[in-house]
């Protein structure tokens, strides 16, 4: 093989050596490249709100976003739902749960811009001080990282519709899963942090 040729799935040894597939290794390398990016603007949000105090806190509002997490929490079930329907040989299915994945996906953005605004007309905004720029950050990257999901999930979707999966060829849809919930699991503590723990 020359020095410039892809190399073949056979020829990725690091992941052959711990018995994972070489996709799904990178993307456990990426989830943990995330956790501590993650780690990072969560330990910033935590010492500000606990050494200045964030009075705004009383602004948020507890139940709207409780809805909008069990929104993306029940995305969750969808994405696992499609990958059991793959593997079990019903493409059409996994369709049909990718699509429901993707509208759960913007419902859960749409609540979440629906916050952002209601918070703006209160006066809190990215540079109104410490609260707006911690929260807006932390929460925001995260509503990104949703964003980049639902575009995979399309992504996903079209090859699915193309028979780019199979059930001896699920892969791809399996690695966007790890993502999707990674993405579920962070929102699961930033709610718990910021808007469950006083």
């Amino acid at each position: 093989m020359s020095p410039h040729a892809m190399p073949h799935a056979e020829d990725f040894r690091a992941g052959q050596a711990l018995g994972v597939d070489h996709r799904k290794l990178g993307m456990w390398l990426f989830i943990a490249s995330e956790v501590m990016f993650f780690g990072g603007l969560i330990a910033a949000y935590l010492h500000y709100k606990y050494s200045l105090g964030f009075p705004e806190i009383e602004l948020l509002n507890v139940v709207q976003v409780g809805v909008n997490t069990l929104i993306l929490l029940s995305s969750s079930l969808t994405v696992v739902s499609a990958l059991a329907a793959l593997q079990a040989g019903r493409p059409g299915r996994m369709a049909l749960f990718l699509v429901l994945t993707i509208v759960l996906g913007v419902a859960f953005l749409s609540g979440q811009a629906y916050e952002f605004a209601s918070l703006y007309r209160e006066g809190v905004t990215l540079t109104s001080g410490v609260f707006g720029s911690s929260f807006f950050t932390l929460t925001g990257f995260h509503g990104l990282h949703v964003a980049i999901g639902v575009v995979w999930a399309i992504v996903v979707l079209l090859g699915g519709l193309r028979g780019a999966y199979t059930a001896e060829r699920s892969m791809g849809v399996e690695i966007f899963g790890l993502y999707w919930h990674f993405v579920d699991i962070v929102w699961i503590m930033l709610f718990t942090l910021i808007y469950l723990i006083p």
